[in-house]
């Protein structure tokens, strides 16, 4: 008789990268910083700035890579929504790519992109 859980294989898929990245993948979605308001409101939107993948971005929130995070927020190119952000994307009625990473919602402008990379 074995003695290892008929659900023992969600465990290791949930530590699969490619499952991880397909998951991020699939529940990442473009919606309109109107709706996205009271997150920004709560604290809670990070901006990813267009120069990197948002979907590496979540991936590397997803694994909690604290340095890389740290990098990213050191140098700018990851930061918390600010003020006249929102006040801009709030203006033109903006729609962004976004994807959740409780507690964060990470947020990426692409004006001339309809899909993601």
């Amino acid at each position: 008789m074995s003695t290892t859980p008929p659900d023992a294989h969600l465990a290791e898929d949930a530590e699969d990268p490619a499952l991880i990245r397909a998951k991020i993948i699939s529940e990442t979605a473009q919606i309109s910083w109107l709706e996205l308001q009271k997150f920004y409101a709560a604290g809670s939107v990070i901006t990813v700035q267009p120069e990197l993948d948002l979907i590496d971005v979540a991936f590397v929130f997803n694994q909690d890579d604290k340095q890389q995070v740290a990098s990213w927020l050191a140098n700018n190119s990851i930061s918390r929504t600010s003020k006249e952000q929102a006040q801009q994307w709030f203006d033109q009625a903006t729609t962004l790519w976004a994807v959740v990473i409780s507690p964060w919602i990470l947020v990426q402008d692409k004006p001339d992109s309809t899909t993601l990379n």
